[in-house]
Parts: C-alpha cells; sequence; structure tokens
C-alpha cells in the first residue's frame, strides 16, 4: 500500500469533504460511524474522532468522507486530515475489519431491461459506491475479480456493476430465458461467500467514468445539467439496469453530450429515450441553453 494516493474531493455540503483513494479500502459495501463507541471496527475512525472538529465518518470501497463541526473550516485542517489518512493506509493497516463469517441473508433477482441482450441482476447488498464498466476479461482481471468469474459463461459479452445491480450484456448464441438462472444463483453464491467484488477501479478514461460528474471546475450551466440527470433522469435509467453519465457541454452549439452505460448501452430504444426524454426534459427545464442531447456508449 505504499503507492496508494489520497485526493481531497469537496461535495455540495460544505461541512463534508471526500478523501478518495487511489487503491480500494473495503470490499463494497459502506459504513456510518457517528461517533467513535460506534467505530469499534475501525481503528482508522476512532483516530479521525480524536480530532475535535470530526463530527461523522462515511468509509465506502474508494474515498471516507468526513463531516466537521463549525468550529474550524477544512481549507485550514484537510491536508492534515489527508495525511493522517494516507499514513494510516500505507503501514497496511486494515481501514475497516470486516467481518466475513458472518453471513448476511442475499437476494438476487433477475429484470428484463429495454435492451433485449441485457439483464439486471438487482441484489440487497451494496457491491460498489463507484460504477464500473468493463468490456472484456483482460478488464476485469484487473480490477473484478466477480466480474472476471462471469465472463466464464461463453456467453458474457459486457458487465456493468453500480451500487445494488449488475447489469450483464450476451452475445445472441443464447436467450435469457435459457440463462439467466444459472446467473443469478452464481452471483448469488458468490455474494455468499464474501468474495471480492471489487479489487481496483478500473484505470479508464475519466470522461467514462462517474468522476466526471464531481469535477469541481464545472460551469454553472453544466452543473445544473448534471443535478437534472442525478435527480430526474438516472433514477429511472438505473431502474432499467442502465447509466446516464454527463460528459461535456458545447456552449457555442448549445449541445450536451453524455455516456451511456450498462444496459442503456447499444440500446436499441436509447435513441428514442434521449430525443423524446433526456432532451426535451433540459430543453423546458434549462430554456434557450440546450438545443441537442449526443450519446456515447459506454
Amino acid at each position: 500500500m505504499d503507492s496508494v494516493k489520497i485526493n481531497i474531493q469537496e461535495t455540495s455540503n460544505e461541512t463534508i469533504i471526500k478523501f478518495v483513494s487511489s487503491s480500494i479500502l473495503i470490499n463494497g459495501g459502506s459504513y456510518e460511524y457517528n461517533n467513535i463507541d460506534e467505530a469499534k471496527n475501525s481503528s482508522l475512525a476512532q483516530q479521525l474522532f480524536y480530532l475535535p472538529f470530526v463530527k461523522k465518518v462515511f468509509v465506502t470501497a474508494n474515498f471516507i468522507a468526513i463531516q466537521r463541526y463549525d468550529i474550524v473550516q477544512w481549507d485550514d485542517v484537510a491536508e492534515e486530515v489527508k495525511e493522517q489518512i494516507e499514513a494510516y493506509i500505507k503501514k497496511g493497516n486494515p481501514v475497516v475489519k470486516e467481518n466475513t463469517e458472518k453471513k448476511e441473508p442475499i437476494e438476487v433477482y433477475a429484470e428484463v431491461t429495454p435492451n433485449p441482450s441485457v439483464m439486471k441482476f438487482g441484489t440487497n447488498k451494496a457491491l460498489t459506491q463507484t460504477d464500473v464498466e468493463l468490456k472484456n476479461i483482460d478488464e476485469a482481471s484487473k480490477s473484478s475479480p466477480l466480474a472476471q468469474e462471469l465472463f466464464s459463461f461463453p456467453f458474457v459479452k459486457e458487465i456493468f456493476i453500480s451500487e445494488n445491480y449488475i447489469s450483464i450484456m450476451k452475445y445472441d448464441m443464447v436467450e435469457w430465458n435459457e440463462v439467466y438462472h444459472d446467473i443469478r444463483a452464481f452471483i448469488r453464491n458468490y455474494l455468499l461467500e464474501g468474495k471480492t467484488i471489487i479489487s481496483k477501479l478500473p484505470e479508464i478514461k475519466k470522461e467514462t467514468t462517474q468522476k466526471t460528474e464531481e469535477k469541481t471546475n464545472l460551469s454553472d450551466i453544466e452543473t445544473k445539467i448534471v443535478a437534472i440527470l442525478d435527480e430526474y433522469i438516472k433514477p429511472a435509467v438505473a431502474s432499467d439496469g442502465g447509466n446516464i453519465a454527463f460528459k461535456s457541454y458545447d456552449r457555442e452549439q448549445k449541445q450536451v453530450n453524455v455516456i451511456l452505460q450498462g444496459a442503456c448501452s447499444g440500446c436499441p430504444s436509447s435513441t428514442i429515450t434521449l430525443k423524446n426524454g433526456i432532451e426535451t426534459m433540459l430543453k423546458e427545464m434549462l430554456p434557450n441553453q440546450v438545443n441537442e442531447v449526443v450519446a456515447i456508449n459506454g
């Protein structure tokens, strides 16, 4: 863990700041601590609570979010906290002592999507805090043991892992009604055994990940576009096993560029959805600011 890097990332809440890690911190899921007593399974969180301004600590697979009391400003203490977190992780200490022996009840269900090539496998277990799209087994071998094993099924073409579901795109060699039972059983058994879901976030271009949406240098119009996508579009898209991510905005052309992932990628109905849904909504909510929405398959 000597090479781990921590980056500071602001949030929409000025009292909360993220410390984003270049390496995976925990195996899926998330932990929220409101005080030092709740943090018995995390020595790092306990250390952080000794800082008098720390109000709450939130740990996910790739970042630690901290909420502060108003006695300080983040500009005065963020670098100090970053160094403390970085030093702790570099020593090889576990961020959270996860209980792998206790098997939580796991449910996995299969849902059809508007894309006939893609099926969504939802679960009651948190899988990742950062969406991960894997196009082949080589990409999976570098970042997701779960996806790597799923690619051993010969009909699996692409995999998209989100917070609580996995969208799988198949080749046309089989029909979903012939194989979805096997996939659902495999995913459930994998999760029951507590195996690693994401070992490392894929090193892919920033514009193909949700990190693009989290940039702090967005213009006012870009911020509004992202907010509309997050509030009105993403929930509906996620229910169909897909994802939409903001890429860029051309102010001169008034063109919004988005990235389609999961079930949305290559979906025959995605163009209709864009034109009749997303484009129309953005035009209505941002009058004279949007002429067109252009999609790129993730």
